[in-house]
């Protein structure tokens, strides 16, 4: 209540001042929040999200607006909220719902970020703020002390700190957050820049720092989005193999712990496997009871204990560890159709801007449509075994990241290459 009060004042003080410049001013702190506060974050993506609305009151930035995913996401909207009023208690449903608003973090985003430039600072930073995190990560697991600290915030740093976390509540968020920064990231240090180069350490900071979260789904994405970098990179392949070569030998190789997680990946009898597999037992028993709209946001964890089977050892949940299973089990058919045109829209469109940014000079806006393309595959891999799509921390950055080829596609020339929405993009207007 006190963001949209605060969203509603600053609307009342826009009169006479430029709303853009207002929102560049508040961008760098809504990144800051996306590595360390979910409500710093939420805060200013309050703030950006009614600055961007009111510069929608001029009918040229409607028209420069990424309205081929905008459109989408309003179905996608409209599902969830259909399905929150057929639900047994609507009221419910709709406050479980109110994590979709994330989604403006995409339009805000390319409002912002409209030229290469912007963005590679933007690039800059996250890349800092994901190392920060990896380093604290690392400091969690090898420094976990033995008994657990009982004075703040010493008893908070280092809490369940037999996996790394950071400043998140678990650390599977910080796995999401952390596989989304590094795919991002790779491709720009790919490149033949000095600039890029001297961020390699940071990275691998990073990439450690994942590695002791132990979250194999996120590795799993991590592995994946490498995968969509070989497929469309045209420098650096070489040196891309060779990096998912090492990561694999020091992933089977290295300490025990770790080998041994990686190795559980494949193996059914894994205890956290069978889990996952009783959930999505469960998860699927609910929705073919509810078929077509599904049984309501925040519905699994309102029924779950109903459906959990007599051999699974959790009986509540509020997810069943699949984004695409949980949308299908409280959003039905209709919802899960509406969430899967989304990412199918956004990949169509990055991929075209793809092959129009053929001309070396397009080379810095091709690293970025390539780690957008590879951070959002990495998510979406994830999310098969995660509810990466409800974690809002996870959410907000990986909207973040999929705005890029559209920011990239608002700041060129009017010559240059049509946009990801269709149509021929003019020059930025501030």
């Amino acid at each position: 209540m006190i963001f949209q009060t605060g969203a509603l004042a600053l609307l009342r003080t826009t009169r006479g001042l430029d709303a853009s410049s207002l929102s560049r001013g508040v961008f760098p702190i809504f990144v800051v929040g996306l590595a360390s506060s979910i409500t710093l974050s939420e805060s200013a993506l309050t703030v950006l999200t009614a600055l961007w609305l009111w510069r929608l009151r001029d009918p040229a930035v409607r028209r420069e607006q990424p309205w081929s995913l905008g459109r989408p996401v309003a179905v996608f909207f409209l599902a969830t909220l259909v399905s929150a009023l057929a639900s047994d208690v609507p009221g419910q449903s709709l406050l479980a719902a109110k994590g979709l608003l994330t989604a403006f973090a995409f339009f805000v985003t390319v409002d912002v970020l409209r030229s290469v430039d912007r963005i590679e600072r933007f690039l800059t930073l996250l890349g800092i703020l994901g190392g920060v995190l990896g380093g604290i990560g690392l400091v969690q697991v090898m420094a976990c002390p033995t008994p657990a600290p009982t004075i703040w915030p010493l008893k908070w740093f280092f809490y369940r700190c037999d996996r790394a976390r950071g400043p998140f509540s678990i650390y599977m968020t910080l796995g999401g957050v952390l596989t989304l920064i590094l795919l991002v990231g790779l491709p720009r240090l790919l490149s033949e820049t000095r600039r890029a180069r001297r961020q390699w350490g940071v990275w691998l900071v990073t990439l450690a720092g994942l590695g002791v979260t132990y979250v194999r789904g996120a590795w799993v994405g991590f592995i994946a989005g490498l995968g969509v970098m070989l497929l469309t990179l045209r420098r650096g392949r070489t040196l891309t193999i060779i990096g998912i070569a090492l990561v694999l030998t020091v992933a089977l190789l290295g300490p025990e712990r770790l080998s041994s997680r990686v190795r559980s990946v494949i193996d059914p009898n894994d205890i956290t496997a069978r889990e996952r597999l009783y959930m999505w037992k469960s998860g699927l028993a609910m929705w073919r009871e509810h078929p077509w709209l599904g049984v309501g946001p925040g519905g699994v964890k309102r029924s779950y204990r109903n459906y959990a089977l007599p051999e699974a050892i959790k009986k509540t949940t509020g997810h069943v560890h699949s984004s695409p299973l949980q949308i299908l089990v409280e959003r039905g058919v209709v919802g899960l159709t509406a969430w899967l045109s989304i990412w199918v829209t956004f990949f169509v469109s990055a991929t075209r801007l793809l092959r129009r940014l053929a001309e070396p000079a397009r080379g810095r806006e091709r690293t970025v449509v390539i780690g957008s393309l590879a951070a959002v595959s990495g998510f979406l891999v994830t999310g098969l075994t995660e509810w990466s799509f409800g974690d809002s921390e996870v959410a907000l950055i990986a909207w973040t990241v999929a705005a890029l080829p559209f920011s990239v596609a608002m700041g060129l020339e009017p010559a240059s290459s049509p946009s990801p929405r269709g149509g021929t993009e003019g020059a930025s207007r501030e």
